[in-house]
């Protein structure tokens, strides 16, 4: 019951939390002002690394948002060379996280890890498209029991400069499982080849391992959406 109410710390964020404590206590002995606006900045980087528990939807076929955020954009783009995907344009799905988003990263659907391939780059702003091909990156290719593969990019930002992930090649994974987290503000990409079919819009706000991004078994025409 707690759980519903207080998010646990992500392991990766325990020595921040500590060292956070360790600074308030040591600037509160110092000079007490200080040591107010450490607690502020420990008390946020706990709120930065939580971990809620999350209840992820499961059937063959779905995908679910591999983060929280806002979806940035939805349209045809070439999977970056990377994933290994062939050639024809997939459907991309580009999530943003803010500073204020969880930043715990979730496979977006069960199956088979064929790639994890890291990538050196620059750190430009996350919202922008460039991002994409430009920033420091960790490219993951997944196959799903049934239907073609997907590939998902966790990408780093101005901010984040750290991307943690323990996946391995060749490791099974759960749909929603926690795969890592992104330090500290960022963007994911999902790249979904036919005949996966969207059923999210630009604007709408993801929770990670709980928000269907898409169906590969549906065939409804493209959502529309409203902002009210």
């Amino acid at each position: 019951m707690l759980a519903r109410f207080i998010a646990p710390l992500h392991p990766d964020g325990v020595k921040f939390v500590v060292a956070g404590a360790l600074l308030t206590l040591l600037f509160f002995l110092l000079w007490a002002p200080s040591g107010w606006a450490f607690l502020v900045l420990s008390l946020w980087t706990a709120y930065f690394f939580r971990d809620p528990w999350r209840v992820s939807p499961l059937r063959q076929g779905l995908v679910l948002a591999p983060a929280d955020g806002v979806v940035l954009s939805i349209g045809a783009a070439d999977a970056p060379s990377e994933l290994a995907m062939g050639e024809g344009a997939a459907t991309r799905i580009s999530i943003f996280l803010s500073l204020f988003d969880v930043h715990v990263a979730r496979a977006p659907a069960g199956g088979r890890v064929n790639e994890v391939h890291h990538v050196k780059g620059r750190f430009l702003n996350a919202a922008f498209d460039k991002a994409s091909l430009h920033n420091e990156r960790l490219a993951i290719r997944l196959a799903p029991p049934q239907g073609p593969e997907i590939g998902f990019v966790l990408i780093a930002g101005m901010l984040a400069r750290r991307i943690v992930c323990d996946l391995r090649k060749g490791e099974e994974v759960a749909a929603g499982q926690r795969i890592g987290i992104i330090r500290f503000g960022s963007r994911l990409d999902i790249y979904l080849p036919p005949p996966y079919l969207p059923l999210v819009i630009a604007g709408q706000r993801m929770i990670a391992g709980e928000t269907v991004l898409a169906d590969r078994e549906c065939r409804e025409e493209a959502r529309e959406g409203r902002a009210h």
